[in-house]
């Protein structure tokens, strides 16, 4: 066969493939016009809770926690570290306010994230409360959940506890009448003995020991915008503190959450998440 005749015939066959390529074409725009009006048509998450549009929020667990504390609340940017003394943290004592503060503060520096919003359950309330007050270009806002600027001498007795049980069930059924056992059981680690808690149990009354007292300088002393949470069936801060708290530190408002106890954030935790992004979307601190 002669080039010219190969020419031709593949000539003759372009109208035929011009028709098939430009009818794929239309097809693929009427497709993308679809997906783009069933997009549009669908409710649209408001941006500062998509992902990646968060601002970080550095989150400090209370006593007898671990980072995983946290776990069952979505929706907001967490940076969280187990704090000295519990889960895998490498440092033991100190276990005095000072050192707990300087942990936070390194974390924020670690991060590279400050100033930021910093949240904090019980003793980790106490720990970002008064990281505020002193290192106050660290902090853009406050979340402090269910711990007063008074610390009552409330303190757990685990001595009595036992050290390693033969499975985590045992450890599941020794919390049962917790009232927030997976709290608890997010600390259930295997060694070679058998399973235990990721604590000391001396550290643990230390640390307790140390958040006791009059913390009202230290409340006092930020200015930022701070959200105070308190569990209607609190068994640490009551409703007079907590409005007193409220009404003596400027830039702040208080929440009750109905219902719950002292682990709010793991019994509302959709409806913890939802009133820390409201608060933090009034203060143009969600993005």
């Amino acid at each position: 066969m002669q080039p010219h005749e190969s020419r031709s015939g593949v000539g003759e066959s372009r109208p035929g493939a011009r028709e098939s390529r430009r009818v794929e074409r239309e097809s693929r725009s009427e497709a993308r016009e679809s997906r783009s009006r069933a997009r549009e048509s669908r409710p649209q998450e408001p941006e500062s809770r998509r992902p990646g549009r968060r601002v970080p929020v550095l989150a400090l667990h209370g006593t007898f926690g671990t980072a995983q504390s946290f776990a069952p609340v979505e929706g907001l940017r967490l940076i969280a570290h187990d704090q000295r003394g519990h889960g895998a943290a490498s440092q033991r004592g100190p276990f005095d306010r000072e050192a707990f503060v300087a942990d936070a503060a390194a974390q924020i520096r670690a991060a590279g994230v400050g100033p930021c919003v910093v949240l904090g359950h019980s003793m980790g309330g106490l720990t970002a409360y008064q990281l505020a007050a002193r290192h106050p270009e660290l902090v853009s806002a406050l979340v402090v959940v269910d711990e007063g600027a008074v610390v009552p001498p409330s303190i757990l007795d685990v001595t009595g506890w036992p050290v390693h049980l033969g499975s985590r069930a045992l450890w599941q059924e020794f919390f049962v009448d917790s009232p927030a056992p997976e709290y608890f059981l997010r600390s259930v680690v295997r060694d070679e003995h058998g399973w235990r808690l990721a604590f000391d149990y001396a550290d643990m009354m230390e640390v307790q020991r140390h958040c006791v007292g009059d913390w009202w300088d230290d409340w006092l002393g930020s200015t930022c915008p701070a959200l105070l949470l308190r569990a209607e069936h609190s068994m640490l801060l009551t409703g007079e503190h907590a409005a007193e708290m409220a009404a003596r530190r400027p830039n702040t408002e208080l929440v009750e959450f109905a219902g719950c106890g002292h682990w709010l954030h793991e019994q509302q935790p959709q409806a913890f998440a939802d009133t820390v992004l409201s608060f933090l979307d009034r203060h143009g601190l969600s993005r």
